[in-house]
């Protein structure tokens, strides 16, 4: 805790700016990243001879004239008055008496723009004070900006973002059972411990770490976002985001400003309209865009105030998002001509809008806010402008002269290049749409040039192959998918579908592209490669421990949990095994490939079957035909599961006497007959895991590959297995468990399916970054 300038890499170093602050910020951290700030709208110009003291039971900020321009009032009448910097970031204000110290003041009670660990994020009953996190006026102005979060106060139980006092983001009532707010990323119950208190005094929520070494914080950033952002002690070099809302900048409620365009695809998001000018060039050039934008020439119509010599005009914006200041709808305006009439005719109008096929005349006042450009619905919107911005008749004449001049032929050959350039704009327009929701249309050369013509290939599967990308904001996997034979809007309709799917334990989709027959999904990259890379790598040095085996089933389950119960409709996976897990920077586990089995469509079994390491995997309704459920997914995992105990493929040749052995089988075998499941574990962890656990894995896999699908239980059930919430027995041997190693086309079936990747597992054949096309 010191004095420090904004903009400053130190503390230590504040010539660049004549502002200082005390704030707080962490000190095992090289990054200088402050949390909290005393007097961020009453700067001191001299921190040497500025000074923070308690006087007379007040902590107060003096500035070099001695005079005070921050305090805490305590009230208090004790001459024992001190302030201490706690461990977690909370400086508290407390009196000392006889027998006791006494809390007089927190600064967890008033945060700035971070909510940490321990902080309380709520709603005083009693006092009526709503404590929020407010963003910064931008990176180097820690003064209040205009975006805020806080409880909503009407008792919902529910936090709300806020541009001003008008709010765009809800993150949905809190879920006692799930420990979540209904909207937000579930969060990791491995890590993050969260609670929400609610009683006749107050109420809010707070949350707690499981990891020492995991560093996090809740920021109200100046772009208008809530970000959860994570550092790992020793080895962080930068700020890791853990989940960010909204997760499109342009859903952000007001970050363009008046008259101001955001386009997702583009860097900088925002841009002026035509004829308008950043109301602050110095806050364009920060990226502050929320001031907005003003009229480079005023309107002759507002000047004069006579309309019917106005030389004001309209120029047009398509595939925009409308304004969402309020409208007004103008009823009987006739056509698209008798809307722009009733705009022109009233100096105030700024713009209108008219649809031909429902006839609807849409007209705006005043500034207009959140114009949103490349949007699938979009519409076409006309801004007014003073004449000096509309098309010139310079240019007219000059293209008129040379009409004249010209030769016919030259004419025709200027129609048929203007013809060519429309279609190809056209095209791209059409390609670069965004589907509905928050996902990044990219064109094929977008994604081209990010994959270096597609270069770095991390892996392959049956539905493509993926190659690594870097965007201009972030590191992606590129997909590009193969035998896609869906229509255009209907594979922008599923997409849409798959990219509305949030959860810390699914991969985010990102993008896609569609152009043609390039058909293509851009993914999150996950730094630490697909599951397999790390539980059957018998070669590197990296062994998974237990504790972190055991997280990953735990993660894994939750995410299917959430496909399977949890969205609109019911997401069967079919394809779930380790290829398909992959692991960001935490070692959190991501399911992939979710959804794309009805992108594929009527082909996709035949894809399945001749998938690479998938048979080991398949449920019997897929060998029998019968119709699959969403306990094809159960079954699969549970197959997963034996693999997390054992760290080897389910079926395999011992190395010590050469024999078929099917490990699910074995582990059946030794709990049924009582003895040591310890026996069971990976050789390489040496008996360091819990044998409750390992039994528990194995008790809930066994269930999992039962040949009746209605024996097998819920993934929500498995959930509640591990987390310990559930006691389950011991089931009988499947009858395809115990028959498989009689059963010689079973075991050719099995086998045909996991040899290769055996072979690469013994000869450590893992040089790629993702050892298979886990996206």
């Amino acid at each position: 805790m010191g004095f420090f300038s904004p903009g400053n890499k130190s503390s230590s170093n504040s010539n660049s700016s004549s502002n200082h602050y005390i704030g707080i910020w962490y000190n095992q951290i090289p990054l200088q990243t402050v949390v909290w700030v005393a007097n961020r709208e009453t700067p001191v110009s001299n921190r040497f001879s500025s000074q923070l003291r308690i006087s007379d039971g007040n902590l107060v900020l003096f500035n070099e004239r001695n005079i005070p321009v921050w305090s805490i009032i305590s009230n208090s009448t004790s001459a024992g008055v001190e302030a201490v910097l706690l461990d977690d970031g909370n400086l508290v204000l407390s009196a000392s008496t006889r027998s006791d110290s006494i809390r007089l003041w927190e600064s967890f009670d008033h945060p700035v723009n971070n909510w940490l660990p321990g902080g309380r994020l709520g709603f005083n009953k009693i006092t009526k004070q709503n404590s929020a996190i407010t963003s910064w006026k931008s990176a180097n102005d820690p003064s209040p900006g205009p975006f805020s979060v806080s409880l909503d106060v009407n008792g919902t139980d529910q936090y709300l973002i806020f541009y001003n006092s008008t709010d765009f983001w809800r993150s949905g009532p809190w879920d006692p059972v799930g420990r979540i707010f209904s909207l937000v990323p579930e969060p990791n119950a491995n890590i993050y411990n969260y609670s929400f208190v609610d009683n006749d005094v107050e109420s809010y929520a707070t949350y707690t770490m499981n990891s020492s070494v995991l560093v996090s914080r809740f920021v109200m950033d100046v772009g208008g976002q809530i970000q959860q952002l994570s550092w790992i002690l020793g080895s962080s070099q930068e700020w890791t985001q853990y989940w960010t809302q909204p997760r499109v900048q342009c859903e952000v409620y007001g970050y363009c400003g008046s008259f101001g365009s955001c386009t997702q695809r583009s860097q900088p998001f925002c841009r002026c309209l035509q004829g308008f000018v950043p109301k602050s060039e110095a806050d364009y050039g920060s990226n502050v865009f929320y001031g907005g934008c003003t009229r480079r020439a005023g309107l002759e119509c507002s000047s004069n105030g006579n309309i019917s010599s106005s030389g004001d005009g309209f120029l047009p914006y398509y595939d925009m998002k409308l304004p969402s200041n309020p409208r007004i709808q103008v009823s009987g305006a006739g056509n698209a001509g008798g809307c722009r009439g009733f705009c022109l005719n009233r100096c105030s109008c700024t713009a209108y809008s008219y649809d031909d096929r429902n006839n609807q005349c849409l007209v705006w006042f005043g500034e207009l806010l959140n114009l949103e450009q490349d949007v699938s619905s979009g519409s076409t919107i006309f801004v007014r402008v003073a004449a000096s911005e509309l098309p010139g008749s310079d240019s007219h004449n000059a293209l008129v002269i040379g009409g004249v001049v010209g030769s016919a032929v030259v004419l025709a050959l200027a129609a048929v290049i203007g013809v060519v350039i429309w279609r190809k704009r056209r095209m791209r327009k059409l390609g670069e749409k965004s589907v509905e929701g928050s996902l990044r249309a990219f064109s094929y050369r977008d994604l081209q040039s990010a994959t270096r013509n597609f270069s770095d290939k991390l892996g392959e599967g049956g539905f493509g192959s993926v190659y690594k990308g870097v965007l201009s904001d972030s590191m992606v996997a590129v997909k590009k998918l193969e035998g896609i034979r869906q229509g255009e809007k209907q594979f922008r309709s599923e997409v849409s579908t798959i990219g509305t799917i949030q959860h810390v334990n699914l991969v985010r989709l990102v993008g896609f592209c569609s152009e043609g027959a390039h058909k293509l999904l851009v993914y999150d990259h996950m730094p630490n490669r697909s599951l397999d890379s790390h539980l059957f790598n018998h070669q590197g040095s990296g062994v998974l421990s237990w504790k972190t085996r055991y997280n990953i089933a735990m993660g894994i389950a939750r995410g299917l949990t959430y496909l399977h119960e949890k969205c609109r409709d019911c997401i069967i996976h079919c394809d779930v095994k380790p290829e398909n897990i992959l692991l960001d920077a935490y070692m959190c586990p991501k399911v992939a490939d979710f959804g794309l089995a009805k992108l594929v469509g009527r082909d996709f079994s035949r894809v399945l079957t001749t998938m690479r390491g998938t048979r080991g995997y398949l449920a019997p309704e897929w060998i029998s035909g019968t119709p699959v459920t969403s306990k094809v997914d159960v079954y699969s995992y549970g197959m997963m599961l034996f693999e997390f105990v054992s760290g080897r493929r389910n079926l395999g040749r011992s190395n010590v006497d050469g024999e078929m052995r099917f490990f699910p089988y074995e582990a059946m075998t030794v709990i049924n007959e009582g003895g040591d499941v310890v026996e069971l574990l990976d050789r390489r962890l040496g008996r360091d895991a819990d044998p409750n656990e390992i039994l528990r894995v194995c008790k809930v896999a066994c269930w999992c590959i039962q040949d009746d699908e209605s024996h097998r239980p819920m993934m929500s059930q498995v959930v509640q297995v591990l987390e310990g919430f559930l006691n389950v027995g011991m089931p009988t041997i499947p009858k395809t468990v115990s028959l498989l190693l009689d059963d010689e086309e079973q075991v050719e079936f099995f086998t045909k399916s996991t040899q290769k990747q055996q072979l690469e597992e013994r000869g450590g054949n893992l040089s790629s970054e993702y050892h298979s096309a886990g996206h």
